[in-house]
């Protein structure tokens, strides 16, 4: 069998603690990064804030089994092999275990040597699949991808600038509303640099706790806390030579914002409970949905760590800006829902397309994406319809500015129509002045200015 290309991280999973380090110990003397976890609920949590190649789980454990486990992995990552634990070898057990999406099963009592080679296989695939996508999307304009699908300016431009950034180390600072893929951003920015066959780690920091968040990111020593029962690799080394993605960093607590800021400026950090200084090399990339730079006026955000992260700016751009990538996207999520549950559409009728189109999409993508879903689960036709769509999108209207009427003394100023749409931008964008200058073509002083004229305020 090949060698690895990269350590292998693996996930194990097991009610029983000595199971748990039983097989730790079978298998890190081979090379593996094991991480413990004694039930679903918790190796669910694990897979949020890492990256594994492989997950090895038991079948029998209480509230949720390792084949319920298997499953729900399989739907939200499906390129993730799981390996599972039986003590009951039955061939109705391997069927199911398959059944689930299962890469494969090892029965207890098992023979380490076993053990190990089924997990190297398991990785290998894993570690295989992940290369050949890589590969796939050198081949010719790579961000054409349905990930980052659509041919409107704004996808294009922003798939140009990827492929421009990408190359260099710069700290990339990613804004956009929620539901917008900043993270798919992030990963193909990740692809497309010289660190591409390195970690990419992502962390969500609006999802940690203050008294979690410096222990994830740097590590801890054992007995660092109560429940510190072993070291723990932050995720600032599981990305050595890699990617963090920081996601919503402005949810970040500012005490740790100064740690943070100084680590990234000397590339070392200090696990917590160590007494030692210990060298990294990762790019940063950090996403975002609040205006950090309002953040930072208000004392919110630390203005030295917000200029350290943002060398560089990107805009994801909001759905409803991308015109008929709106339908694009559809039908992309359409085809793979479809298949997902065996239904033969052929397409989005003309009407509904039209709903689509006129409604706002506050939730962007993500949104896009889950009433396709409940579309293609709903409709008992051959195509999704207006009925098949939720009644708020069913019931949406556009919403006007302004309608001028043909008598010369209903028309108003130029100015008062102007007023009207900055009001209505930053409503829709969420009060964010970068995006809503971004999207009105102005400066962040001359929308400020602006503004204080529309609030009858001196400028």
């Amino acid at each position: 069998m090949n060698k690895l290309e990269l350590i292998a991280k693996i996930l194990i999973v097991d009610d029983e603690d000595s199971m748990c380090e039983l097989v730790k110990e079978a298998l890190t003397p081979f090379g593996f990064q094991c991480t413990l976890a004694q039930s679903a609920e918790e190796a669910l949590s694990a897979l949020v804030t890492s990256s594994y190649d492989v997950v090895l789980t038991d079948i029998k454990m209480p509230k949720v089994s390792g084949l319920e486990l298997c499953q729900q992995i399989q739907a939200a990552r499906p390129d993730l092999p799981v390996v599972l634990m039986t003590a009951f070898g039955t061939m109705e057990t391997a069927i199911e275990a398959m059944r689930r999406g299962a890469y494969d099963f090892v029965t207890k009592p098992f023979e380490l040597d076993l053990l190990r080679i089924t997990i190297e296989r398991a990785a290998k695939h894993h570690q295989l699949k992940q290369k050949l996508e890589f590969l796939e999307e050198q081949n010719g304009d790579s961000l054409q991808t349905k990930k980052l699908a659509g041919d409107s300016e704004a996808m294009c431009g922003l798939r140009k600038t990827i492929l421009q950034v990408a190359k260099s180390d710069a700290s990339i600072l990613i804004s956009g509303e929620s539901g917008t893929g900043k993270e798919l951003i992030a990963q193909a920015i990740h692809h497309h640099s010289a660190r591409s066959d390195r970690p990419f780690v992502a962390v969500n920091c609006g999802a940690l706790s203050e008294s979690l968040i410096e222990s994830e990111l740097f590590g801890h020593v054992k007995g660092a806390f109560t429940s510190a029962n072993e070291d723990r690799t932050g995720l600032l080394r599981q990305a050595e030579g890699g990617t963090l993605f920081l996601d919503e960093i402005g949810e970040m607590p500012l005490a740790m914002q100064v740690k943070l800021l100084r680590a990234l400026e000397e590339n070392t950090l200090r696990p917590v409970g160590g007494n030692k200084e210990i060298h990294f090399d990762v790019r940063i990339l950090a996403a975002t949905h609040r205006d950090l730079e309002l953040a930072v006026e208000k004392g919110e955000f630390r203005e030295d760590l917000y200029y350290r992260i943002n060398v560089i700016q990107l805009f994801a751009p909001t759905l409803r800006s991308r015109g008929s990538d709106i339908l694009q996207l559809a039908t992309l999520f359409l085809n793979h829902f479809a298949k997902k549950i065996g239904k033969a559409l052929v397409g989005i009728s003309q009407p509904a397309a039209e709903k689509l189109l006129a409604y706002s999409w506050p939730g962007n993508v993500r949104e896009l994406r889950n009433v396709i879903e409940r579309a293609v689960t709903l409709t008992r036709l051959n195509q999704i319809t207006v009925e098949d769509l939720p009644p708020k999108i069913i019931k949406h209207e556009t919403e006007l500015v302004y309608v001028g009427g043909s008598d010369p003394d209903e028309l108003v100023p130029l100015s008062t129509i102007e007023n009207q749409y900055i009001q209505h931008v930053l409503k829709v964008t969420k009060q964010n002045r970068t995006s809503a200058a971004k999207i009105l073509g102005l400066d962040r002083k001359t929308l400020y200015r602006k503004l204080k004229l529309i609030d009858g305020e001196p400028t």
